[in-house]
């Protein structure tokens, strides 16, 4: 890959333009593929709303890892009105066979995600969303006080909680908006209210490019970096993160 050259204090106009440059780059059918992994590739196959929390919330660690396990696993079976068992026999990461089990249980037996998601969403936004899904979840599972289950779902953000809560953000992004990567399955959420799924490729690359200023990697450096992208793109400020992943991922700033 290219190494780009970036002034050392770029202007708010040579970064708009250098996003959008490298989102047109990056955002293309070919940008996610068999060589190019990325758990999108799971929830493209099914274009399932469940699927795609599912997929999302175990995107961490190493990607062929992650899609070892998703691929592994009876994902079409999370929109069955039946209960079923998850077909996998091995655990992932910091999550047991019993814990992973319960989550797919849980899950399968929900209905609408989009409108849980809805009913936090309308009243305190985004994070009113993330909270009020993660309890119905919550208030699901049969298997109490579980690490594992706790890790994979997140706490709700809070005083002794400041997750950047980079999957669920990856989540929404993938179901709120759509071009030819995303899925753009629901219709009730705005894409301009969406937050920057913030991992330590995007922060570091952020801090770089002189989009974030804050030096810690939490959930005000998310709410910080995503509203100075809404500077470039109101409507759309978080099209730019599969480019800002991938100019990370492939050590493109040196």
């Amino acid at each position: 890959m290219q190494t780009l050259k970036i002034p050392k204090r770029p202007s708010k106009k040579f970064l708009r333009n250098f996003l959008e440059e490298q989102y047109q780059a990056f955002n293309q059918e070919n940008a996610i593929n068999r060589t190019l992994l990325d758990p999108l590739l799971v929830a493209r196959e099914l274009k399932s709303e469940k699927v795609a929390l599912f997929c999302a919330l175990f995107a961490y660690g190493n990607v062929k890892a992650i899609l070892n396990f998703l691929q592994g696993c009876n994902l079409k079976d999370l929109d069955s009105k039946e209960t079923c068992k998850l077909q996998t026999i091995k655990p992932y990461r910091f999550q047991n066979n019993a814990e992973i089990q319960d989550f797919f249980s849980a899950l399968s037996r929900l209905e609408s995600l989009e409108e849980i998601f809805y009913q936090g969403y309308k009243k305190y936004g985004i994070l009113g969303g993330i909270q009020t899904l993660q309890t119905k979840i919550y208030n699901n599972l049969t298997i109490l006080d579980s690490k594992g289950l706790r890790f994979l779902l997140c706490a709700p953000i809070n005083a002794h909680n400041t997750s950047p809560l980079k999957r669920w953000n990856l989540f929404l992004r993938w179901v709120v908006r759509k071009d030819c990567l995303d899925l753009g399955l629901w219709s009730s959420v705005k894409k301009s209210d969406l937050l920057l799924p913030l991992d330590t490729h995007t922060f570091r690359i952020s801090k770089q490019l002189g989009l974030l200023k804050r030096k810690t990697y939490d959930f005000k450096s998310v709410l910080e970096v995503s509203e100075t992208l809404r500077e470039f793109d109101a409507d759309d400020p978080i099209k730019y993160d599969f480019a800002l992943y991938r100019i990370g991922q492939f050590g493109m700033l040196g």
